[in-house]
């Protein structure tokens, strides 16, 4: 039997960011692929139709004139980019968003695109998401909005929005899991040779990548040593006698270089150690617990709620990984 095909409306803009619409038209077109039926129709639409320059270089054909739109639809996504203030700012583009807005399910943005669903009133009084580098500005403009800049993506009723780029990928594939259930979207992932898939709660900005290590010299050599020995005694005391300074100067020093406090870091940093085992080992919750340097379960899952708003095991299982993935994978900790 044929399934109606979804009617999706990706709207494109000048300077738009190709990762951003690329991630959802490919999700979506491999999707229907595997499916072996069109379970999406996709079109990317723009303002009377001109088109759509990316801010990498290449400029797309528009497949519609978005004026000339018509509704119902499933989705409407709006795409980010670089030139999204200038695209929010244009009330032709912003009026025919809020017009489409209501003829559709539901409605998503990608990165920026945050901004234009701002602008177009359509996010007032929800919990969103965008790029982590844009989330203040997004929250500055637009008071109603409450931005958090945590997750890859949030989903707020009838509203989805995700951060930056690749993040995409992460939302598209919730959507069809949403929409087909998991086992279509495993399959598309397995295709697309990702994630299958990082849940939303995930954090944008994790304290291994989201910087190099620290220039000044003592504060770099303390944010290694937390790094690498998570299951050490980290207290702010013994940090602080490691570094030859004491606790009022380390403290400082994390306030002003890192914007937390020693004992906050750490406990972020054990946080995403917990989180990357979870995801990529099958080891008991104790054992995760005893190798982030936790005292106990229950401590690190008060401290996995604060930083990923779930459970250790619900992340686990948000995941949805096979059983087949053995204690091997990690090494054991010093």
């Amino acid at each position: 039997m044929t399934t109606t095909a979804r009617r999706v409306v990706i709207i494109g803009y000048d300077q738009v960011e190709l990762l951003d619409l690329a991630c959802v038209t490919d999700t979506l077109e491999a999707t229907n692929r595997l499916a072996a039926e069109p379970l999406y129709d996709v079109t990317v639409a723009s303002l009377h139709g001109r088109p759509v320059r990316a801010s990498s270089g290449p400029s797309m054909i528009s497949q519609a004139a978005l004026e000339r739109v018509r509704g119902p639809l499933d989705t409407l996504l709006v795409s980010g980019g670089h030139g999204h203030a200038r695209a929010a700012g244009d009330p032709e583009l912003i009026g025919q968003i809020r017009r489409l807005a209501a003829r559709s399910r539901r409605v998503a943005s990608v990165c920026t695109g945050a901004t234009l669903l701002a602008a177009a009133g359509l996010l007032d009084g929800r919990r969103v998401t965008t790029h982590w580098a844009y989330a203040d500005e997004l929250a500055h403009r637009y008071p109603a909005v409450t931005v958090d800049p945590r997750p890859l993506y949030i989903v707020d009723g009838d509203v989805c929005t995700s951060a930056g780029v690749t993040s995409a990928l992460d939302l598209t594939l919730a959507l069809v899991e949403a929409d087909h259930g998991p086992d279509l979207a495993r399959t598309v992932a397995r295709w697309l040779v990702t994630y299958m898939q990082r849940p939303g709660n995930q954090a944008q900005l994790s304290v291994y990548i989201k910087d190099s290590p620290p220039e000044h010299r003592v504060l770099r050599q303390i944010v290694l040593h937390i790094t690498g020995n998570l299951d050490s005694d980290l207290g702010t005391a013994a940090l602080a006698a490691r570094a030859g300074v004491s606790e009022r100067h380390l403290s400082r020093l994390f306030l002003t270089r890192l914007g937390d406090s020693p004992a906050r870091f750490v406990r972020t940093a054990r946080s995403e150690a917990a989180a990357r085992l979870l995801e990529s080992t099958a080891l008991p919750l104790t054992a995760v617990a005893r190798r982030c340097g936790f005292g106990s379960t229950e401590t690190m899952r008060q401290a996995f709620q604060a930083r990923y708003g779930t459970t250790p095991s619900a992340h686990r299982a948000a995941l949805n990984r096979p059983n087949a993935v053995i204690e091997a994978a990690t090494p054991a900790l010093p």
